[in-house]
């Protein structure tokens, strides 16, 4: 549950951040440091993954794995093709946002975009993580028998394939910006980090999270992370900032998952895995259910936050951009989100459908 409702309080954090220019931003973890939202799906896809198909393997074996493998891959791809077909349709109704929305290029020429987004390598503005998902999902049996052999050799070739990123920029072909904006060569990395701290790493990576030094580095590092992050926004802070710091950190690539983000992040999980009490026996609250529920279908009610914050996105440029208007749009956004979430728990309950993967 506490996976779930951690997925699910990102998917709140999306629609907010993805709105642009809503002040509800600073509730989010956006501002607070060098991760976001995104980082928190891919580690926890990964240890889902795991999760699943790891007892899968044990069961049913190397072809069942594969299968569902593929299976979940493809329910993505239609996913992200009938995300598109809608958010085309949005963009185009409203007339005025093509260029907000990186949806100009297909209209202008639909057949190449066309071609291009059956092929993964075009996408508007905010759906663009998912092609790495259908990629992430396609390689997880190979993920899953490297882990299966030798843990630590996996998350050795996993990193040597995220320093190739850092240092030669190994990328995957993307129209018509060049490369896909979240580069699975890189993002790997962090779904193979989730995959294996659900695995064989758990009680080697437990052990260092207990280790007496690491809490210690992980606040410092997540301390620095929130000074710079605020510096960016609030000029208050920006003297505490040196000149030699900035060069050296600028520029953060989310797109190529930039060490400090990555160390950002991992540094995060430190803290809630040694703050957070686990799961205990006491029911949810009505705010922990609701998380819950949107974490437990984070595949539609993600890309249902993608039309709403467009939608919302609008609502603010053509009634109004005050801050009150803001909350309602940021509040009926989250609202229908735990609604439509609420219907497909009570639909999977009837047809037993298996754990949320994304």
């Amino acid at each position: 549950m506490r996976l779930d409702a951690c997925r699910g309080l990102a998917l709140w954090f999306v629609f907010i951040d993805h709105i642009p220019g809503n002040a509800l931003d600073w509730l989010t973890i956006r501002n607070y440091g060098f991760s976001d939202a995104s980082e928190v799906f891919v580690f926890v896809s990964g240890y889902t993954c795991m999760v699943s198909y790891g007892g899968t393997l044990r069961s049913r074996g190397w072809p069942t794995v594969v299968a569902r493998s593929l299976r979940r891959s493809f329910e993505i791809y239609v996913a992200f093709l009938l995300l598109v077909i809608i958010y085309l349709a949005l963009a185009w109704l409203s007339g005025s946002y093509l260029d907000e929305t990186n949806t100009r290029r297909f209209f202008d020429d639909p057949g190449t975009a066309l071609i291009r987004l059956l092929a993964l390598q075009y996408a508007p503005v905010n759906t663009d993580i998912l092609p790495t998902f259908v990629i992430l999902h396609l390689a997880f049996p190979i993920v899953l028998w490297l882990i299966a052999r030798n843990a630590v050799i996996a998350l050795a070739a996993s990193f040597m394939l995220y320093l190739m990123v850092q240092l030669y920029s190994w990328q995957m072909p993307a129209w018509p910006t060049g490369e896909l904006y979240f580069n699975p060569f890189a993002w790997q990395i962090l779904f193979v980090i989730g995959a294996c701290s659900a695995g064989p790493c758990a009680t080697r990576f437990a052990g260092l999270m207990r280790h007496r030094a690491t809490i210690p580095l992980a606040a410092a590092y997540v301390l620095f992370g929130l000074i710079v992050a605020l510096s960016w926004r609030l000029d208050a802070f920006k003297w505490l900032i040196p000149r030699m710091v900035e060069d050296w950190l600028y520029p953060i690539y989310k797109s190529h998952l930039d060490p400090v983000r990555l160390i950002h992040f991992l540094a995060i999980v430190v803290l809630l895995t040694r703050f957070v009490p686990p799961d205990g026996h006491r029911p949810p609250g009505a705010w922990e259910k609701a998380l819950i529920r949107c974490g437990e279908n984070s595949l539609p009610v993600f890309c249902l936050s993608v039309l709403a914050s467009f939608v919302g996105f609008v609502v603010l440029n053509e009634v109004s951009d005050r801050l009150p208007m803001q909350a309602v749009v940021s509040a009926l956004g989250i609202a229908l989100l735990v609604a439509i979430s609420n219907l497909l728990t009570w639909e999977a309950k009837l047809g037993k459908r298996g754990p949320e993967l994304f």
